[in-house]
C-alpha cells in the first residue's frame, strides 16, 4: 500500500492543485462588467434651442456652429452636441437671444407665382416677402411649388415645423387638382395600391374624379407622404398633366374660405386640440442677466379664527383689558366736562359749574327783568 496523501485524502485534486498558474491568471484579469449608459445631460439641445426661438432650423443651426456665431456664457460652441438650459446665455454673433415664445401657428392661403423659401438664389419673390410687417419670424410647414397654391403653415418654432412635415406623423394632405386629359375612376382607383415612376416608389393614394370637363378634369388627390412633386409626377404617369394645384388641407387644419394672401392664427385652445401630443412643452426661458440669489423663506402667520362677522381679534391680556377700562373711563370723564363747560377742563384747571348754579353747588337767584306771573 502506498503513501499516497492525495490518495488518502477524502476530497479531490483541484485545478488549483494541479495547475497552481491557472488561479494566478484568474486573478489577474480584471472582472467584465457591462458599460453603464450615459447620462442624459439636462436641458435641449442648442440646434433645438436655437430653432424653438424662431432664429433658424436644426440644421442651419448647426452650420452655425460650424462656422463658430453661436457662444454660449461667453465660450464659442465647437460642436452641436450641447445641452443649454434655462440659466445659460446664448448669443447669436455677438447678439443675446431673447427667450423663445409660445408656439405660435398660423395658416396662410398661398397664392400662385412665390416660391416657398427665405432666400431665393433667382431673385424670385418669396412666400415670407408678402407677409405681414407685425408677424415675427416664422418658419413654413413643408413647401409648396412656384406654380401650386393654397393652405401653407407657418410657425415660430422649428422643431415643431419638423415634426409636423415628417412622413411619419401620417398627417393626410388634400389637394384640389385640375389636369388636362382624359380619365376614369377605375384609373385613379388603381393608385391605392401605390405606383412607382422613374424608380420612386410612391405610396397609397386617395384620387376621387369630382368632374370631367372637355379637356379638364378636376380630382380631389389625397396623400400622407408628400415627396416632392408628388401629385404632379403621379398624374402625369398615368397621362395627365396638372395646370393647377391648390392645398385644401393639412391634418387638421382646413382652408376654409380664406382669400388669397391672408393670414390667420390659430388660436392657442384650438392648437392644442388639433396638435395633441405634438404640441411641444412651454420653452424654457433663456435670460442674459446673472441668477438672483434665493429669498429666505417667510414664517408663515399664526391661523386667524373666523367668525360669522368676520376674523376675531387676537386674545388680550389683563393689563391690556385693564388700561382700555381706565381710557374709557377718561373718555367718559372728559365728555362730561365737555357738555357742562362746553369746552373740555384743562389739565389742573377746576371745571366751571353749570349755568344756574353756583360754585358751591346752590341755586342762584333768578335775576330776570321780566315779572314773574302772580299766584292764585
Amino acid at each position: 500500500m502506498t503513501n499516497d496523501p492525495f490518495r488518502a485524502s477524502k476530497h479531490p485534486k483541484s485545478a488549483q492543485d494541479t495547475n497552481p498558474w491557472q488561479h494566478k491568471a484568474a486573478q489577474s484579469e480584471p472582472a467584465y462588467t457591462s458599460p453603464s449608459p450615459p447620462k442624459e445631460q439636462p436641458g435641449e439641445r442648442i440646434a433645438k434651442a436655437l430653432a424653438r426661438a424662431g432664429l433658424c432650423s436644426r440644421r442651419e443651426a448647426e452650420r452655425w456652429i460650424e462656422d463658430g456665431r453661436i457662444q454660449v456664457n461667453g465660450v464659442v460652441l465647437e460642436s452641436p452636441a450641447f445641452n443649454v438650459t434655462a440659466q445659460d446665455r446664448i448669443s447669436v454673433d455677438g447678439r443675446p437671444v431673447d427667450s423663445p415664445e409660445a408656439t405660435r401657428v398660423w395658416r396662410y392661403h398661398k397664392p400662385d407665382g412665390l416660391v416657398t423659401t427665405h432666400r431665393d438664389p433667382q431673385g424670385r419673390e418669396t412666400v415670407f416677402d408678402h407677409l405681414p410687417e407685425d408677424l415675427p419670424r416664422v418658419i413654413s410647414v413643408g413647401r409648396l411649388d412656384l406654380s401650386s397654391e393654397g393652405l401653407l403653415l407657418l410657425t415660430n418654432d422649428g422643431g415643431l415645423a419638423r415634426s409636423l412635415e415628417l412622413p411619419s406623423t401620417g398627417w393626410l394632405r388634400r389637394y384640389r387638382v385640375r389636369a388636362f386629359g382624359r380619365v376614369n375612376q377605375e384609373e385613379l382607383a388603381e393608385l391605392a395600391h401605390g405606383i412607382t415612376v422613374d424608380g420612386i416608389t410612391y405610396g397609397p393614394i386617395d384620387a376621387v374624379l369630382d368632374r370631367a370637363e372637355t379637356a379638364n378634369a378636376w380630382i380631389t388627390v389625397s396623400i400622407r407622404e408628400g415627396k416632392n412633386r408628388e401629385v404632379r409626377r403621379v398624374l402625369e404617369a398615368i397621362g395627365l398633366k396638372v395646370n393647377r394645384l391648390i392645398r385644401v388641407s393639412y391634418g387638421p387644419f382646413q382652408l376654409g374660405k380664406m382669400p388669397p394672401g391672408s393670414v390667420e392664427e390659430v388660436a392657442p385652445a384650438a392648437l392644442r386640440e388639433m396638435l395633441g401630443p405634438l404640441m411641444p412643452e412651454p420653452p424654457a426661458r433663456y435670460t442674459n442677466r446673472p441668477k438672483r440669489p434665493e429669498r429666505p423663506a417667510l414664517e408663515e402667520a399664526p391661523p386667524v379664527k373666523t367668525g360669522r362677522r368676520g376674523p376675531k381679534p387676537p386674545p388680550k391680556s389683563a393689563k391690556t383689558r385693564v388700561s382700555l377700562l381706565e381710557e374709557e373711563a377718561a373718555r367718559r370723564e372728559a365728555s362730561k366736562a365737555k357738555s357742562r363747560s362746553g369746552r373740555p377742563a384743562k389739565p389742573g384747571e377746576k371745571p366751571k359749574p353749570p349755568y344756574g348754579l353756583r360754585p358751591d353747588g346752590n341755586k342762584r337767584a333768578q335775576t330776570s327783568a321780566k315779572p314773574r306771573k302772580p299766584t292764585r
